[in-house]
């Protein structure tokens, strides 16, 4: 996927807003797919990209996360963790299956279908520069943004 064209798709966002990615054009963007709303990790990485915003911001770079959780359940998460980007619901894995990050995973010795943690950077004419597939939380914002860095 690295160097083509980011797959377009439109989806329901926070604030009561619809979010269509050839729309965004004209600024860097992140992309980062998790799994659950209110989950340990996915809290964890929501608090490194809030607390890291300012930064991203600096670079010029949006900041959008998705899941497969309802429009309601990310207002209640964004608002809790008081996240400064939107959030976008993917209920139908329209973006999850454009981006390949459904996949079989093991919770709790059981095989589940799910979103596996995905990070994309996606530049100002819309090519995806870069992709994370399988992150762990620890240490991969701040990696994350410094490749944001290096898009002037």
């Amino acid at each position: 996927m690295t160097g083509k064209p980011a797959p377009d798709f439109a989806l329901q966002a926070t604030g009561n807003t619809s979010f269509r990615l050839s729309g965004a054009q004209g600024r860097p963007l992140v992309l980062y797919f998790y799994p659950k709303d209110n989950t340990p990790g996915c809290t964890a990485e929501g608090q490194r990209f809030r607390d890291l915003h300012p930064e991203f911001a600096k670079a010029g770079c949006a900041v959008y996360g998705i899941s497969r959780d309802s429009i309601k359940s990310h207002g209640n998460f964004k608002a809790k963790m008081q996240f400064p980007f939107d959030l976008l619901s993917d209920a139908d894995e329209i973006a999850c299956k454009l981006y390949g990050v459904i996949k079989m995973k093991n919770m709790y010795g059981r095989k589940v279908r799910g979103i596996e943690r995905s990070t994309f950077v996606i530049d100002a004419r819309g090519i995806v520069r870069r992709e994370w597939r399988g992150v762990k939380v620890p240490g991969h914002v701040e990696e994350v943004l410094e490749f944001v860095k290096t898009l002037k």
